[in-house]
């Protein structure tokens, strides 16, 4: 499949896990993919990887809780490839085992300005550039909120407050934005096969097995199960489509 034929999508935390895939997917269907990543060495390794397919890629260093950093991956995006069709905004950290009681300010700060400050940094320069580049207004962007955007999680409130942020930063972003052919939606994955999961549940069997037992479908999904939905609601097949999100969680909030 080629749905992305000379389109240019930008992925944050494309060094690892959904990032990384969705990366790759994107190379593999035709798009020119710009990384961002604070794991330098790592994101240059899916560069590597992406470009030894035959695909362009390029990787950018960048803190998304840093505006500047922000800015200047959507600059790379423009000065590289000339545009931005695409772009999603999955960097993000996790939290568990902090109840509310032992919650600090120190630590909501960072979660929040990675998890949230991030996504709204990464919307504030990538929408001028999909409205104003040659040839016509549009793109997609698609957010990474988590089930625990719907949900809550005892022991992880920050994280939890992080990710239904998420989800108003999206419907916000649609709504103004839906006139300029922008269309911005979200993801919602529950467990997925990631070393994110993996410190979630502090790298411990008996958690590991309830955490799976809890999903209706009796396991984690995988990282190119979530790619799919994000090149799905970045493609013309989801046009129709825009301040939503799509829950792929293998049926655990629906109990």
């Amino acid at each position: 499949m080629t749905r992305f034929n000379g389109k240019v999508a930008l992925i944050t935390g494309a060094s690892a896990g959904i990032g990384r895939e969705t990366a790759m997917a994107f190379a593999r269907e035709g798009a020119h993919v710009v990384l961002g990543d604070v794991a330098v060495e790592r994101g240059m390794d899916v560069e590597r990887a992406i470009l030894a397919t035959g695909a362009r890629a390029v990787f950018v260093r960048t803190d998304v809780s840093v505006e500047s950093d922000c800015k200047a991956l959507v600059d790379a995006a423009l000065s590289r490839f000339g545009r931005l069709d695409c772009a999603v905004n999955n960097a993000g950290i996790e939290q568990s085992g902090t109840p509310i009681l032992q919650c600090t300010a120190a630590a909501f700060d960072q979660l929040m300005h990675i998890n949230v400050l991030g996504v709204l940094m990464g919307m504030k320069h990538q929408i001028p550039s999909m409205i104003g580049r040659s040839g016509g207004g549009g793109g997609a962007i698609v957010n990474l909120s988590s089930i625990a955007g719907l949900i809550g999680f005892p022991g992880a409130a920050v994280y939890v407050a992080s990710k239904h942020a998420v989800l108003g930063l999206t419907k916000t972003a649609a709504l103004e934005h839906a006139k300029d052919g922008v269309r911005v939606n979200a993801v919602c994955p529950g467990a997925i096969q990631t070393e994110m999961i993996d410190r979630f549940v502090h790298h411990d069997p008996a958690a590991r097995a309830a955490m799976t037992a809890a999903h209706p479908l009796g396991r984690f999904g995988t990282p190119s199960e979530i790619a799919s939905a994000i090149l799905w609601l970045c493609s013309p097949e989801s046009s129709f489509i825009t301040g939503q999100h799509i829950t792929a969680d293998g049926g655990y909030t629906v109990q």
